[in-house]
């Protein structure tokens, strides 16, 4: 059993930061995110302006915007596709939303002259979600946003993707996780909804709502897209802060599959992530991030996990007692200070038969 004695999340930061935070954290949507609120209660509680903060399982990087946010350097990184579009556009915004409108019409206009795709090339899966003249403009717009330094329009465009309502691209969907709402939302009772839906309002639109509340970042950051287990951790790190993958609960390409689709087109099946799915993956993933970034910390310095806490049958031990075990075996200079509780509510579990993730627990260890 884990000890110390565990504490809750303190009350203020259990509730939902979405009209608060700062609204780069809602470029586009992302499964199993951590709630900016508790990354900022951690960065301030254990860190000081100036020290480098370190993210191995970024996601869509809300612990690195927030490090940068706050004045700490960071360095971050992850596998995914997705969540290297995300963290990189966080971390590297348009200096003004001037700037960012006038280059999304700039990018939409290249966009339109590119000859119009033939939609028999595209998987019937993804034209099941649009209407053919939309697809058409969005398969064009990915085209060119896929180039490098438009990830944040590209982001943009992603977080518009799919939604039930009419200010974005697709016909009537979930939005944090693809499905058709057509029986919900059937051709013949709403037949607006299933209509040609036109890119730039929408997409200028999406740009407003994130420069709402902008913050300007403080620091610099710098994303890798790199596995943590082989990544180089710069030394001095004040703090190691992060969320490594759901274990057997999410299904991050499967559950990101429509946006994956569009930032590469040729993915053919989609990939296993073995680290989220298989137990001796995980195993021998942590065990190497847990042994070479622990070597990079200063004294005193501290190694976070944010874990969440889920039984399955091929996981015989909660994750959290796992990821203490390894650290016991693989780190002995760091001690476990504190943990904190925070329960998962269903919006961030995403998928309806994601019932086993019930909570999250903060392992804070401070090393020796």
């Amino acid at each position: 059993m884990i000890t110390p004695r565990e504490q809750r999340i303190p009350k203020e930061l259990r509730k939902s930061a979405a009209t608060s935070e700062c609204t780069l954290h809602q470029l586009s949507p992302y499964i199993g995110k951590l709630k900016s609120s508790i990354a900022r209660f951690l960065i301030l509680e254990y860190t000081n302006t100036g020290d480098l903060v370190v993210d191995l399982f970024c996601g869509s990087g809300t612990i690195p915007l927030e490090a940068a946010l706050t004045g700490r350097t960071t360095f971050a990184c992850d596998t995914s596709d997705y969540a290297a579009l995300l963290s990189t556009a966080k971390l590297n915004p348009p200096r003004s939303e001037q700037f960012a409108l006038e280059k999304a019409k700039q990018l939409i206009t290249e966009a339109m002259a590119l000859p119009v795709p033939d939609l028999r090339t595209i998987p019937r899966w993804v034209r099941d979600f649009f209407n053919r003249d939309t697809l058409k403009d969005a398969l064009r717009f990915a085209k060119v946003a896929q180039r490098e330094g438009n990830e944040f329009w590209f982001a943009c465009f992603l977080g518009i993707l799919h939604h039930q309502r009419p200010g974005f691209l697709s016909y009537p969907s979930s939005h944090l996780v693809p499905y058709l709402r057509d029986k919900k939302f059937p051709r013949h009772r709403y037949p607006g909804l299933y209509q040609y839906r036109t890119l730039a309002p929408r997409l200028e639109a999406k740009i407003k709502r994130v420069f709402k509340r902008m913050q300007p970042l403080q620091t610099a950051g710098t994303f890798g897209r790199v596995s943590a287990d082989v990544a180089a951790v710069p030394a001095g790190v004040r703090a190691i802060i992060t969320s490594p993958p759901y274990m057997n609960a999410l299904d991050y390409e499967r559950d990101n599959r429509l946006r994956l689709w569009f930032i590469d087109p040729l993915r053919g099946r989609f990939q296993e992530q073995s680290v989220s799915h298989k137990r001796k993956a995980f195993i021998d993933v942590m065990s190497a991030v847990i042994e070479r970034s622990s070597a990079q910390l200063v004294p005193s310095g501290y190694f976070i996990f944010v874990i969440g806490e889920e039984v399955k049958r091929t996981f015989r031990a909660g994750p959290s007692e796992i990821v203490h075990g390894l650290v016991t075996a693989h780190a002995p200079s760091l001690s476990l200070k504190t943990v904190f509780t925070d329960a998962i509510p269903d919006v961030r579990r995403g998928r309806r038969n994601c019932r086993g993730v019930k909570q999250e627990k903060i392992l804070i260890y401070q090393k020796e």
